[in-house]
């Protein structure tokens, strides 16, 4: 379904300008009367969900930094940033309304929010996360592609280019992180909800193909800021989708910024300098490298960004697979004493930050963090997909949380366990800084040979760079849908500000930013994706009625 837009979003004497203002000032406003004293707190970001305690939310205070004549002028920036922009911002986000003290285990409602969407998506598309499986595999060999059907990119691409942004630095340091905060019962809640993901994407990137749009120039727009506004206009609740629509996209712009890019940059940069003298004294050059890499990409849209994507992500999956397979083919009897220790942790009333639902918490927000299942990221680039049946992008979509989560997260979780590298005295420090990727390297070069190290470098760097490029295209179409297009080279050059400042924020306060961006997205997503699911559902049914039936036309 193709229309034409000729206007942004944003309109500054236009009614939608009103409501994107009024969510934003909302969000903001909640964020600081949920708790007045933030603004004198400074976030330590730990993943672990001990951030809210007592009655209200309050961020953990670090220990007293020197005075500010002693710290230096990337201390000065990460300082603010946490103060300012991560301390107000996890108080609203985070907010568990007291479960830290009836339950014994802090339990933000952004994570309940998706587990239960997950569930709720998987039963009302009849599983067709397990299903669709098969045919999913069949539409990305191409089987049933034409070169007539509508779109910019084949269903390969789209794939490519989504999993470039999911299939990164969550999965080697993510999973890790995850590990040294829960135990290895984390990895057991980060298959479950990877296996629900699958549900999810199906249908945010369903949603995602029916509604999108295409401007004068003929570039696609599409993704929930799309169906958010469109889709529940249809049935009748216009006010509710523009005030979605915008919540939206200020967050996904906030998450390409963070979690998509200054998270990817400081986590693939803290790898990697140990090698490299002159990055411990100037990390900044690293940042700039990336930047310069990053813009080269980023200047030709989508097309651009599918190509690169579609040769990098196959050859820095059976890299990082490939060593991984060979640590662990050489910890073969270790192998079900690691299984049997990650399915017992992930239930033991003893794990590490309360227990069973504490490990929950942390395998949920690490797996989203991962494939992005139910923020509606993805569906902004499956939107460009060619093809005329908008379920059919949505069927190739849902293999993207099971490689990114079931099976490389899986394979990631496998090695820091046999090896013990998350038990590792030398590790400690690393953990408690939530350096992930170190976690991994340490498990890589220990449990393979010490060269598999530079394997690591040169997957770290890749997938970095990859999922910066993808988030680049997502956060510039919301921006482009707020501002107009001829602002976009204004996002860009903001974007490759950020990629920078990835190499100069520090790790804590870049995770917690990640955290609260790409899982803040999922709050307007989800809802609306709730309401728009029979109109998904219908779909499925049309188009699954014509594939069993055969009326599907193959092509190879």
């Amino acid at each position: 379904m193709f229309l034409s837009i000729d206007r942004p979003f944003l309109h500054w004497r236009s009614p939608a300008s009103n409501v994107l203002l009024a969510a934003a000032m909302f969000f903001f406003a909640v964020s600081i009367n949920l708790n007045p004293n933030l603004a004198n707190a400074q976030s330590d970001s730990s993943d672990d969900t001990s951030e809210v305690v007592e009655d209200s939310p309050e961020i953990i205070v670090a220990d007293p930094e020197p005075a500010d004549e002693e710290l230096n002028w990337m201390q000065r920036i990460d300082g603010a940033f946490g103060k300012y922009v991560v301390g107000p911002a996890a108080a609203a986000i985070f907010f568990d309304f007291g479960t830290s003290r009836w339950l014994g285990t802090s339990i933000p409602f952004v994570v309940v929010w998706l587990l239960a969407g997950g569930l709720f998506l998987t039963l009302r598309m009849g599983f067709i996360n397990f299903r669709g499986f098969r045919h999913a595999i069949d539409l990305t060999r191409g089987v049933y592609d034409t070169p007539d059907e509508p779109g910019e990119v084949t269903h390969f691409q789209a794939l490519a280019a989504a999993l470039s942004a999911t299939v990164g630095l969550g999965n080697i340091a993510g999973v890790a992180i995850a590990i040294g905060a829960g135990g290895p019962g984390a990895t057991l809640w980060i298959i479950m909800v990877g296996l629900l993901g699958m549900t999810a994407k199906f249908t945010e990137c369903t949603l995602g193909q029916l509604y999108r749009v295409s401007d004068k120039d003929g570039h696609v727009l599409g993704g929930p800021m799309r169906y958010l506004r469109a889709g529940l206009k249809d049935i009748g609740v216009e006010p509710l989708g523009r005030i979605l629509a915008g919540l939206f996209m200020v967050l996904c712009i906030g998450a390409s910024f963070g979690g998509g890019n200054a998270f990817q940059v400081g986590q693939s940069l803290e790898a990697i300098r140990g090698d490299i003298p002159v990055l411990q004294s100037m990390p900044w050059i690293y940042g700039l490298i990336m930047a310069l890499g990053v813009g080269v990409v980023i200047i030709g849209g989508i097309k651009s960004i599918g190509a690169v994507a579609g040769k990098i992500v196959p050859f820095m999956c059976v890299a990082y697979v490939l060593a991984a397979l060979y640590i662990l083919l050489n910890n073969l009897t270790e192998i079900p004493h690691a299984v049997m220790t990650i399915v017992t942790q992930a239930f033991s009333p003893d794990a590490m930050y309360g227990g069973f639902l504490g490990v929950l918490v942390i395998g949920i927000k690490r797996a989203v963090f991962s494939n992005e299942a139910g923020i509606g990221s993805a569906a902004i680039a499956h939107s460009a997909a060619k093809t005329d049946e908008p379920v059919s992008e949505g069927i190739v979509a849902l293999l993207e949380p099971f490689i990114d989560t079931v099976v490389v997260c899986t394979i990631t979780a496998l090695v820091v366990v046999v090896t013990g590298a998350y038990q590792a005295p030398e590790m400690a420090d690393a953990i408690a800084a939530d350096q992930g990727a170190k976690v991994t390297l340490y498990a890589f070069a220990n449990g393979g040979h010490e060269w598999f190290k530079y394997v690591l470098y040169v997957a770290v760097v890749l997938f970095a760079y990859s999922t910066c490029i993808s988030w680049s295209y997502y956060g510039e179409r919301c921006w482009v849908e707020l501002f107009g297009v001829r602002t976009s080279l204004v996002y860009k050059g903001l974007f490759l500000v950020f990629t920078v400042l990835g190499s100069i924020v520090t790790r804590g306060n870049i995770l917690a930013f990640s955290d609260l961006m790409i899982l803040g997205m999922s709050l307007p997503n989800l809802l609306g994706v709730f309401l728009l699911s029979g109109i998904v559902r219908r779909q499925l049914d049309s188009y699954w009625d014509k594939y069993r039936t055969g009326k599907l036309v193959r092509v190879k």
